[in-house]
Formats: C-alpha cells, structure tokens, sequence
C-alpha cells in the first residue's frame, strides 16, 4: 500500500487532524463549520493528491508433462508448477523493488498464477486499474488475461536475460497483439483505451515497465479529474474548450463566482488573528533564500488572503485544481493584488493551479502534473528562431524539481504593473519538456528543452529562453500566441503513451527517430 497518497475521500479529511507548527482555524473569516486550512509552511513536502495505480501481476503458464518419442513441450522454463512456484518468488522480489523506486503513488496487488481461461475470468472480476501480464508459457492464455475492462489497460513482460526464458519472448507479435498506428489509436477514448499493442510489449527491463506505469498513472488522476474555474471556464481562442474537456476528457468543471470571492476576502480583512498570520507568513515568504521583494510588500500579504480562499475552495470541493478567470482585471478590484502569487504557492504546495481559465490547455497541464509529480509551468509561446522560444509567464512556480525554491524577484504582474508576481530563475542547462495542444482538436504537439537563458524582456515575468531539441523548424507552422505546459525532466515518452490510450494524436517534434 501506498502511504503517502490520497483518495478523493481522503484529501477532504487529511486537513482535519493538527499537525505540527498549527492550522489556521477559519470559522470567523470564511465559515462557522468545515475543515481547518493548513498554516502556509514552504518547508513542508508537497502533497500528493492522486489515487494510487493498482496494479494486478499475472503468470501465465502451462502445466507440462513429458510424453514419449514426441514434443510434448513448448519454449520456455516455465513449465511445472516448482518453476512456477521458484518464478511466483522471484516476481514478487521484482515487484517490491519496483514499487520501492516508482516514484509515484503505486498499489499492487499480490500476484496471480494462472493456468486456465476460468482462472483467468476470474481474476478480471478484481478492482485494478491496469494488467501487469508475465507472458510465460501458454500462449492460449495471453489474451485473456489481459485486462478485460475497456477503461483497464495492459503490460506485458516477457523475459529473455532476465531469468527463466519465456515463451511470450518469442510468439508474442500481431497474432496476438495489434500493431500499434495512428488510425488505431484514433479509435481510442476516454471510455476505451483499445486492445493491447505491441507497444505494451516489455523485454527483462523493469525500468520500462515503470514508465509505462507512471503514464497510466497519470491517465488515471487526469480522466475525470475535478478543476474550480473561479469566474467560470474559458478556452483561448476557442470558446468550445470547456465542452471538449467535459466531453473528451470527462473533467469535471465546478464554476466558482467571483461575489463569492468578494465575500470571503472582505470577512478576512476584518479578522485581525489572521491579517497577523499573514504578515508572519509574508515575512518568512521573503526570508526565504533568493528571494528578492520588488514590489509593495502589502500586495504579498494581501496575496495569503487569496491563497488562503483558493485553499479552501480546494478542500470544500474535494478537489485538487484551480484555474482563475479575469485574472488579468477583476481579480485585482476584488483582492486589491494579484492572484500570480497564490497560484505559484498552490502549484510549489502539490496543487494544480493556473491563470486565464483556458480550457484548451488545462488538460494537458493536468496530465503532465501527475505524470511528472510536480509543479508544471504555464507559459506563453514565442516564435521559434534559431532553435530558441522564449517562455513566459506572471504565474510561474518556484518549487519546479518538486524539492528546492528557485531564485525569484517578487516584481508586479506584468501588465498592469499591479499587484505581486514571481519572476523565477530556472538553472542555466535545465532540462524541460513542454505540451502545446493544437486548440480543441485531439492532437498534441510533444516538445523537449533545454533552459539558455532567464532575460528580462517586457513580457510576463517569469521568463526563459529554451533551446528546442530536435526538429524545432516544425514548431513555425504551429498555433502561435498559444499556451503551453512545460515541466522539469523529459516525460514526453509517458505523455504519448497516455494520450494514444484516449484517442489523441501525438506529435513529438524533439523524437529524432520520427
């Protein structure tokens, strides 16, 4: 079992006990009853708020017996029940090591040895999300093992130096399993992620196989996923975005309306214990190291009113996601600052949280967020020269690699020249990977980075220059004035793999092999 992730049900509750260092009670400021908000505390470990991949391990194999002066066996070692028994042992060696290095919430299940279709039906009864299929011997056993739920999904493993031979290593092809193809995934969606393909196919390496996994993960906490849009959802440039993400990625969009706002953030304003919190948090916030104040400290402060609200719709709502409408106008009348800074808290806390309420990139921002487990940065697009686009934003997270603050100058939000935004500094030589959807349509441009420069040109704040890896002269034709989702690490290969699973078109222009 996972210890160190949350249930829907259980991200309401995890707020609710005291820990150390204090909450912050809210019953005068925002409601007379609900759960207490965590006291603002940089130093605390960003929390994980999606479900655990459960994961069922299958061994499929024959029961031979030797006959006389005929074959009366297939490849593989696997063939007897000792083998079977010796390789039951030896998975569940590899599983624990395994879940040990995953790296993200991962549950499985004890592993189940399979020698007919009834066992076989069986075991599909279990609740999992995802086959994990050791493809050993008996062939006429692959297929049904395979997850057999149209939202499950399947792994095959087969060995050829990593143990005992099997013999999924050599039959295993298109009469079992399909080719994988563009017009094959396009059949995908949300609600059928198509058969197994060749591309579920592993040989001996686990570190494949753990990849494959993260991608399912974060399909996973990304389907269906609930976001707060504050002052309702929006798409850039194309107004049927919220449609689509209901309709094709079944998000769950709870419109939140700025009065509401408005009326918590006046109760704070006259709750002198928490305007005293809030200048203890604004003082450790600058305290922090690299951390350079170039604005009115009072908006910083006024900025933890925000963040605390955005907190609680949080927990009211059960859910881990905000995006902020009129972020660039209204918010600053009804706050007296910006939201820049509450966003960036949120996403460095374990959130998800983004400006501009642009549902055309809310979706990949999500899926990247889980399959990456960290901050994800939304960010403007430039056009490509030289291999070089510069990224920017007002909103950008300090607590990118998940662990460290990067150096930042708290400066105004850009353009209004209003309020507290972050102008963070990525490490020189940072490796970064970005999603740029094409719009609504069901196509996802891959593209894979390097961080050159932090300039300070008179856009948004936080700002870098990125070298694009790859086949960067294929970004010119591409959607301009879009966004994109960029985050630390290269994922692209977990992101294709998710998105094919629902029906998407993925094109990764840094894949230097396409």
């Amino acid at each position: 079992m996972c210890d160190h992730c949350v249930s829907r049900r259980e991200f309401t509750a995890m707020t609710t006990a005291a820990l150390a260092g204090g909450m912050l009670g809210l019953s005068s400021a925002l409601a007379a009853e609900g759960p207490v908000v965590d006291a603002w505390d940089p130093d605390k470990p960003p929390v994980v708020t999606g479900r655990p991949l459960r994961v069922q391990p299958i061994l499929a194999h024959n029961v031979m017996r030797p006959l006389e002066k005929t074959s009366w066996r297939s490849w593989s070692d696997i063939i007897n029940e000792p083998a079977a028994a010796e390789e039951m042992q030896r998975i569940a060696g590899e599983l624990r090591g395994l879940q040990a290095k995953a790296g993200f919430p991962l549950e499985i299940l004890a592993t189940a040895k399979v020698t007919t279709a009834e066992q076989a039906a069986n075991v599909q009864k279990g609740d999992f999300d995802a086959v994990l299929l050791y493809a050993a011997s008996n062939a006429g056993l692959f297929r049904p093992c395979c997850a057999a739920h149209p939202k499950r999904d399947t792994v095959v493993f087969v060995r050829h130096r990593s143990g005992p031979t099997y013999y999924g290593y050599e039959c295993l092809g298109t009469r079992y399993f399909q080719r994988p193809s563009p017009e094959l995934w396009q059949r995908n969606s949300a609600d059928n992620h198509g058969g197994v393909t060749l591309d579920d196919v592993v040989v001996d390496d686990y570190e494949e196989v753990v990849w494959r996994l993260r991608a399912l993960y974060g399909l996973k906490n990304f389907v269906g996923q609930r976001m707060l849009a504050l002052g309702g959802a929006l798409g850039k440039w194309d107004s049927s975005a919220p449609d689509v993400a209901r309709k094709r990625y079944k998000l769950d969009i709870v419109p939140i309306d700025y009065k509401d706002l408005a009326t918590r953030l006046e109760a704070i304003q006259s709750d002198a214990k928490l305007q005293q919190q809030f200048g203890t948090w604004t003082d450790r916030c600058l305290a922090l190291p690299n951390t350079k104040l170039e604005t009115k400290r009072e908006f910083v402060h006024r900025a933890f009113g925000v963040y605390t609200v955005f907190r609680r719709w949080l927990q009211e709502h059960n859910a881990p996601a905000i995006t902020v409408a009129s972020c660039m106008g209204t918010i600053f009348g009804v706050s007296n600052t910006a939201a820049c800074m509450p966003l960036s808290w949120l996403n460095d806390a374990g959130y998800i949280a983004f400006c501009e309420s642009d549902f055309v990139v809310m979706p990949p921002g999500i899926l990247l967020h889980y399959i990456a487990g960290k901050p994800v940065f939304m960010h403007n697009s430039t056009f490509p020269h030289k291999a070089i686009v510069t990224c920017a934003h007002c909103t950008a997270p300090r607590r990118m690699d998940g662990k460290r603050y990067e150096p930042v100058r708290i400066m105004t939000h850009f353009e209004s020249d209003f309020g507290a935004a972050p102008k963070v500094e990525m490490p020189i030589g940072q490796q970064v990977c970005a999603i740029s959807p094409e719009y609504t349509k069901p196509r996802w441009v891959g593209i894979k980075g390097i961080v050159r420069d932090n300039p300070s040109f008179a856009i948004c704040r936080s700002q870098q220059d990125v070298e694009i890896l790859g086949h960067w002269k294929r970004l010119i034709p591409e959607a301009r004035d879009s966004h994109w989702m960029m985050v630390y690490g290269d994922y692209l290969r977990e992101v294709g793999y998710a998105v094919r699973k629902i029906g998407l078109t993925w094109d990764n222009v840094s894949d230097t092999d396409a």
